[in-house]
């Protein structure tokens, strides 16, 4: 891998490089990285998390190493403007970047080279890569509108201008490639089918404010919404459930606008970012709160969790990017209140198929069986009963 410059490694304010900080109110250790000059605009693990890649508005991409935190590749000196998004291709082999300066630019991240790009007519406000790889899907100012390009072309397949009445803010693919969300200004979700060319699901109103983030569960069945009405929404778009039921709410998820979202692979828990500068972790089934971070002085705009849920990144418009190791998150005092207020969570027993209460401490790996299962079936060995002294 070619080496395009320096960054710094950030282990403490003071300048330590091994020590991790400890937040004080949170109790969770984390680094910042420091070498962007402008608002960090995205985040993501990747290479199998052992890499982190981030954009700024002051027109880089940078890769970091996970373990040293430290700047491994810079990709720069191609965008006039604000970099909107990045993202990774799944082969790990090419970065996507969205720019303000009208552009979408497709990247070797060997050698740190444009292999293409493709100009749009007004400044791209995000972008995302189909899991196969194949295509592109960018949002666009000014039209409203989505565009889709061909990786291997880099030619506009698609372009639907005015797909929303204002702004879009964020667009993404689903698991599978096959629809594409958007959610705008005008606070309304769409899922625009690619086969059949067309919108099959258009949720108006969705929120009371400008809808700022969405984003797929690994399965494609549950969509997250963010927005500045200060709250998260989550939609079960595989079934139609919404349609008869609503949305799952999350209110006052944050004292501020709520900037960004994401799903853990498993769906277990969601992450959120927003302006008061604070990451909260939730758990998906409860809608309660699990785990809240400070510690950025401005506004929070990207957020990812690792495949492990050890380990959560942040870019922020301070011009920094923190990880935060919350492997042992579940050992703080706040953390363990805030099971006891959320209660049990149902778990399918294994012998029965029947679900059973399971209380949030405890190890469902061992945990299997609901009472009535675990009751019924006999110890392999019963331990020794004390002896009792013989009393004359």
């Amino acid at each position: 891998m070619s080496l395009h410059g320096k960054g710094s490694l950030v282990g403490t304010e003071s300048g330590e490089e091994t020590v991790w900080h400890s937040e004080r109110l949170s109790q969770v250790p984390f680094r910042i990285l420091k070498a962007h000059q402008s608002a960090v605009s995205s985040c993501h693990f990747c290479f199998e998390d052992t890499k982190i890649l981030t954009s700024s508005h002051d027109g880089t991409v940078k890769l970091w190493d996970f373990s040293t935190s430290s700047q491994v590749c810079e990709f720069k000196d191609e965008n006039s403007g604000p970099i909107s998004e990045c993202n990774l291709t799944g082969d790990n082999k090419r970065i996507v970047t969205s720019s303000y300066d009208k552009t979408v630019k497709l990247w070797d991240i060997q050698n740190g080279k444009v292999l293409w790009s493709v100009s749009l007519d007004s400044p791209v406000t995000s972008c995302n890569v189909s899991e196969d790889g194949k295509h592109i899907v960018c949002s666009t100012d000014v039209e409203n509108g989505i565009c889709i390009i061909d990786c291997a072309t880099a030619s506009k397949v698609i372009f639907i201008k005015d797909h929303h009445v204002s702004t879009i803010t964020r667009c993404c693919f689903d698991p599978e490639g096959q629809r594409i969300c958007s959610v705008s200004s005008d606070r309304s979700v769409k899922l625009w089918d690619i086969t059949s060319k067309r919108t099959t699901i258009q949720i108006n109103r969705a929120h009371n404010n400008v809808i700022s983030d969405c984003g797929f569960s690994f399965n494609g069945r549950l969509l997250c919404t963010a927005s500045w009405d200060k709250g998260l929404k989550i939609w079960d778009v595989n079934t139609g459930e919404f349609r008869h039921c609503g949305a799952d709410n999350v209110l006052k998820a944050h004292t501020g606008s709520v900037s960004c979202c994401v799903f853990s692979q498993d769906a277990s828990v969601m992450l959120s970012g927003g302006y008061d500068r604070a990451i909260v972790l939730w758990d998906v089934i409860s809608k309660c709160k699990k785990l809240v971070l400070k510690g950025h002085s401005d506004w929070v705009l990207d957020v990812a969790l690792s495949a492990s849920k050890k380990w959560i990144l942040s870019s922020s418009k301070d011009s920094t990017v923190r990880l935060w190791n919350i492997e042992k998150s579940e050992e703080i005092p706040a953390v363990i209140e805030n099971k006891k207020a959320i209660g049990p969570r149902l778990s399918q027993c294994e012998e029965c198929g029947k679900p059973f209460p399971v209380m949030h401490w405890d190890n469902t790996n061992v945990i299997t069986k609901c009472f009535f299962c675990r009751l019924s079936t006999p110890f392999k060995s019963m331990p020794s009963l004390p002896t009792v002294p013989q009393t004359g």
